[in-house]
């Protein structure tokens, strides 16, 4: 193989074009690999572990963009790294010749849209905060789709948009659905009377369609990016997500989403939750339910349960009536599991799961680990576990494609299918694997065509070994996608497909825990 690069000074392209073009690039005759980063030291770093930090990236700096290509040989290299050139280039001039008029600043921008009420920020993580804070003085609020935003920073801009009563929503935030408009990787659901905060973006995206798709509707979805529930940020953005819902007359109960937050941060939360009078379904993924319940909210175990209750409360079902279907629902996976063991071998012992959502893959090694035991990860729950090799599993396994060591200059996995689809016919014909299970997340942002993409491997992966492929699909029949179509495409192909992703990942503990076929 042989990586050919340029170095672009002081050049910038906002991290979806890159994503896009990277993605066009890498399907160029010969070329196996391509990279279109800024030249951070994160990314510099990443890239060294990809063998595609050449000698000559080193000295790049952050406001240089760095354009990598590995090919087979030479001249596929100096073809595919010329090509991977005039797909920016092209992308540029698409942008410039817009018709439509482009703001070059917040101030002209308030200008031209003077009703607007927030401000979507997408540009370097170093200049982000600055641009939030002119948001924030311009008493907007703001959505921070940019990372890499330096901590210290984060923390000025969430204590502006806390002291104004403005919503902060990020660094890093991906989800969000205000006023009915789904914003970054959001999908199209029905509007209702559940509000939502959550501080993981995929498991938004997970509650909000498991509501929409059960005949309930969302007021609003605040999302504010995973890092706020830490202690030195305090729950900000979090609390006045909150107290927005609580304020808010559309908004008949509240769901909160989260990894478990900082036992300082929940005991904020609890505060706010004093003044509340609306019931509150919170899902703090691991968190001691008897912590939730001290704040005064209903504890779910997992985003499917959150959502049910949710829809529960918001149709006036009973807890009873709710606990019934519930068990129901149960034994019937456990009875689907029972006739799916039967098809595998003694020596098939293993679940390899390769997600899209990084919190559907934090939310499924919950579920699991406590009905079969260790799972390893590039993104553990427990730093032990974390995988020697991220590209090679160990036992069961559930990786996180949307990790750094699998996205510098390439599209994120919702986006580009490719890597994984590699991944999982590698996975397939490991004759010990018993189980594949895959996430498939659809809406706005997202790969527009994820049954054509994956189709044709899940029926590959099926000839190649004798693994069980489970899959899940977020999203809703509204989506651009149409949820019902892919479902019927993949159970085509051979794939058992669940609707939610809980419930997926039981499935696939209980086939671990039944009796192998002989």
């Amino acid at each position: 193989m042989v990586a050919k690069g340029v170095i672009r000074k002081g050049e910038y392209f906002d991290s979806v074009t890159l994503m896009l073009v990277a993605r066009d690039a890498s399907k160029i005759d010969g070329v196996i690999d391509a990279t279109i980063v800024m030249g951070t030291a994160q990314n510099k770093s990443i890239l060294e572990m990809s063998e595609m930090l050449l000698d000559e990236f080193r000295d790049a700096s952050d406001n240089d963009l760095i354009i990598a290509v590995k090919a087979k040989d030479e001249a596929a290299a100096v073809s595919g790294l010329k090509k991977t050139e005039e797909l920016l280039e092209k992308s540029r001039q698409k942008t410039s010749d817009s018709s439509e008029y482009m703001p070059k600043s917040i101030e002209s921008a308030i200008n031209v849209l003077p009703g607007a009420n927030m401000v979507i920020i997408s540009v370097a993580g170093k200049y982000a905060a600055e641009e939030a804070m002119k948001a924030l003085q311009h008493d907007l609020h703001v959505m921070i789709f940019s990372d890499n935003v330096p901590r210290d920073k984060t923390l000025e801009v969430k204590k502006l948009g806390r002291e104004r009563g403005l919503l902060v929503m990020g660094p890093d935030c991906g989800t969000a659905i205000i006023n009915g408009a789904p914003l970054g990787f959001a999908n199209v659901v029905n509007r209702g009377d559940i509000g939502i905060v959550s501080a993981a973006g995929t498991g938004l995206q997970e509650v909000s369609s498991i509501i929409s798709n059960e005949g309930c509707g969302i007021s609003q979805g605040i999302g504010t990016g995973g890092i706020d529930m830490k202690k030195e940020f305090g729950g900000l953005s979090f609390l006045t997500g909150v107290e927005a819902l609580i304020a808010d007359p559309q908004t008949r109960v509240i769901t909160l989403i989260s990894k478990p937050p900082h036992p300082e941060v929940l005991e904020r939360i609890g505060e706010v939750l004093k003044t509340n009078r609306k019931p509150v379904v919170a899902v703090f993924l691991g968190a001691d339910p008897a912590l939730v319940k001290s704040i005064g909210a209903i504890p779910a175990s997992n985003l499917e349960e959150a959502a049910l209750l949710s829809v529960s409360l918001s149709k006036g079902i009973s807890m009873e009536q709710f606990n019934k279907e519930i068990e129901e629902s149960e034994n019937e996976l456990k009875e689907l599991a029972k006739g799916l063991a039967g098809q595998l071998q003694p020596e098939q012992r293993y679940v390899r799961g390769l997600f899209q959502g990084g919190t559907l893959a934090y939310e499924t090694q919950v579920i699991l680990k406590d009905m079969i035991g260790v799972i390893n990860s590039n993104a553990p729950l427990d730093p032990k576990l974390r995988l020697a090799d991220s590209w090679r599993s160990v036992g069961h396994t559930v990786v996180d494609l949307g990790e750094d060591e699998f996205t510098v200059g390439r599209p994120h996995p919702q986006i580009d299918f490719s890597l994984r689809n590699k991944r999982i016919l590698e996975e397939a014909r490991d004759k010990s694997v018993a189980v594949i299970y895959l996430d498939v997340v659809i809406g706005h942002g997202t790969n527009p065509n994820p049954g054509e993409e994956l189709t044709p491997v899940i029926s590959e992966a099926r000839n190649a070994g004798n693994a069980l492929i489970i899959v899940t699909v977020t999203g809703t029949g509204r989506d651009p996608q149409d949820k019902h179509k892919i479902v019927k495409m993949y159970k085509d192909a051979g794939a058992i497909v669940l609707e939610r992703n809980a419930s997926a990942s039981r499935l696939a503990g209980y086939i671990l825990q039944s009796p192998r076929g002989n």
